[in-house]
């Protein structure tokens, strides 16, 4: 499992933020939209923005981990105000993937 963060670690660097959470917090809305991506890519980069702690009163660590438990997903890193968070795919997606 530790060998898998590293990779999605080093994956998650080199890419731009998918998501940004703006003035309107972490809202149904935010959350709908990286759980449609997770469901897609199965690792989501996902951006706060100054306004967002303004209206959540809370840190970046507490707003990611918020995030993560929300959705189920891992949260695989947080830096500076951008944090990744990882979903593994179901089984019976890979099924249909495979026998398509």
């Amino acid at each position: 499992m530790e060998k898998k963060l590293k990779e999605l670690k080093k994956y998650s660097q080199q890419r731009k933020p998918d998501v940004r959470i703006g003035k309107a917090g972490v809202s149904e809305g935010i959350l709908r939209e990286i759980d449609r991506r997770l469901k897609e890519q199965v690792i989501v980069k996902v951006k706060i923005l100054k306004a967002a702690f303004n209206v959540e009163k809370k840190d970046r660590f507490q707003i990611a981990k918020e995030v993560a438990e929300k959705l189920g997903a891992l949260l695989v890193e947080v830096r500076g105000k951008t944090f990744t968070v990882y979903r593994r795919e179901k089984a019976s997606k890979k099924k249909l993937k495979t026998s398509t």
